[in-house]
């Protein structure tokens, strides 16, 4: 809590500096109260937008245990009526038309 004696215990609201005595201001200097006005006056900074979620699933290519099948982005087998496991992020290979995953292509 300030004293009554506001020059000894008051400072600048931009630099902490003490203020100077006289009568009652919040900045210690006209280079401070524009420095203050400045801020006060910005422009709010522009929030950028997030893309949309995306399900990671729709990108993921899941292999049967059982037959050996491989799906994009459908993690049951209608063929065996098991759950499929994940293989990995891929998509169909653009020559063949076979899924392939990305550690898959990295590799060859």
């Amino acid at each position: 809590m300030p004293s009554r004696n506001v020059c000894v215990t008051a400072r600048c609201a931009v630099c902490g500096e003490p203020l100077p005595a006289g009568r009652p201001r919040k900045t210690c200097s006209d280079a401070c109260r524009v420095a203050a006005w400045r801020r006060r006056h910005q422009p709010e900074p522009a929030i950028s937008e997030l893309p949309p979620a995306r399900s990671r699933k729709d990108a993921a290519v899941y292999e049967c245990p059982s037959c050996g099948d491989r799906l994009l982005g459908e993690q049951y087998c209608e063929s065996c009526h098991t759950f499929m496991r994940r293989a990995g992020t891929g998509g169909s290979c653009p020559c063949c038309e076979q899924l392939v995953t990305l550690d898959e292509l990295l590799d060859a």
